[in-house]
C-alpha cells in the first residue's frame, strides 16, 4: 500500500519544517509527500525535505480567499497520479505522532473500516519553549481535543456523525476518495468545506472511523474564538452549506458572531449577513 501525505501550505514555513522533521521520526515513513502551495511560490524552492520523496503542486489564489477545497482536490489528484493507495491529509500545523502513518495504513487494511473516512485524535499544543517542541517526546503532551472521540492507540471506533469530521488529520483510500468525488470547490476560504465533504461521504455510504494510533499534535499559533479573522469566509460558506444541506454548520461560531453583533441570521431559514465592516473582504 502506497501511503501519500498531502499538506496544504500558505505561509507557516516553520510549522511545515517541524512537520517534516516529525514525519522523519515516524515508525513508518510515508511513501510520498504532496505539498499544495496555495499562492506561496517559496514552497517549491525550500520543501519538501530531500529525505522525504515528494512533489509540490502550485495553486495560485484567485480572489481574496484561499482555495482550500480546490487545493485538497488538487493534492489528491497529484497523489493518485503518482500511484497513491491511501491519501493521508495532514494540516500544515499538525505534527504527526510516531505511529500516525502506520496507524492509518493499518486501519486502511482492516476490511471493517477501510471504506470509511479514517480520522485521528488531535492534541492542541501550548506555545513551545525557546527550543521548540521536543519531537521525540510528543506522546508526553498527549491530550486530545475533547470535542472528538479519542480511542486508545490500539482501538478503532466507527462513527456515523458527519459533523465530527475534521480535515486536520484524516485518511481515505483511493477507492473511497473516487466514490465520494472530492471536496465541493464552491467553498472558498475557511470553514464548512470539511463538514460538507463528510456529508458527501455519508451519501456515498462512507461513515467515519476514529483511529487511536493516528495521533497528531497541533502546533500553537495565535487565534481568536470565535475566529473573527475568518468571518467573511465563514458567513459565505455557511450560507452555501445551508443551501446545499438545509442545516447550518459551525453553529458555535455563528452564535458567537451573533453575540458580538457581527452577523444577523444563520439560524432557521434566515440567511447569514454581515453587520460589521471588519467582516468585508479586503
Amino acid at each position: 500500500m502506497k501511503v501519500t501525505v498531502i499538506t496544504l501550505v500558505h505561509g507557516r514555513h516553520a510549522h511545515l519544517a517541524a512537520q517534516q522533521q516529525a514525519l522523519l521520526r515516524s515508525s513508518q515513513l510515508p511513501d510520498d509527500y504532496v505539498l499544495v502551495a496555495m499562492d506561496d511560490p517559496e514552497i517549491a524552492a525550500s520543501f519538501p525535505d530531500p529525505r522525504l520523496p515528494g512533489t509540490v503542486v502550485e495553486l495560485p489564489r484567485t480572489g481574496t480567499a484561499l482555495p482550500l477545497a480546490k487545493a485538497r482536490n488538487a493534492g489528491a489528484r497529484a497523489a493518485l497520479q503518482r500511484g497513491a493507495d491511501l491519501l493521508l491529509f495532514l494540516d500544515v500545523d499538525c505534527l504527526p505522532g510516531t505511529d500516525l502513518v502506520a496507524g492509518y495504513a493499518a486501519a486502511a487494511k482492516d476490511d471493517a473500516v477501510a471504506a470509511r473516512l479514517l480520522c485521528g485524535p488531535v492534541t492542541y499544543l501550548e506555545p513551545p519553549g525557546p527550543g521548540g517542541y521536543c519531537l521525540d517526546r510528543l506522546q508526553d503532551l498527549d491530550s486530545p481535543h475533547p470535542a472528538r472521540p479519542a480511542p486508545q492507540p490500539d482501538e478503532i471506533i466507527p462513527e456515523d456523525n458527519p459533523d465530527l469530521f475534521w480535515s486536520l488529520s484524516f485518511a481515505v483510500t483511493a477507492a473511497t476518495w473516487d466514490r465520494i468525488g472530492g471536496f465541493c470547490e464552491d467553498y472558498t476560504g475557511y470553514g464548512g468545506e470539511d463538514t460538507d465533504y463528510a456529508r458527501l461521504a455519508g451519501q456515498a455510504g462512507a461513515g467515519l472511523a476514529w483511529v487511536g494510533a493516528a495521533r497528531a499534535y497541533h502546533q500553537f499559533h495565535p487565534t481568536q474564538d470565535p475566529p473573527v479573522q475568518h468571518l467573511a469566509d465563514i458567513v459565505r460558506n455557511a450560507n452555501l452549506f445551508h443551501a446545499r444541506w438545509g442545516t447550518w454548520p459551525m453553529g458555535g461560531w455563528l452564535q458567537g458572531f451573533r453575540e458580538l453583533g457581527l452577523i444577523k441570521g444563520g439560524h432557521g431559514t434566515t440567511p447569514c449577513t454581515l453587520t460589521d465592516q471588519m467582516g468585508q473582504p479586503a
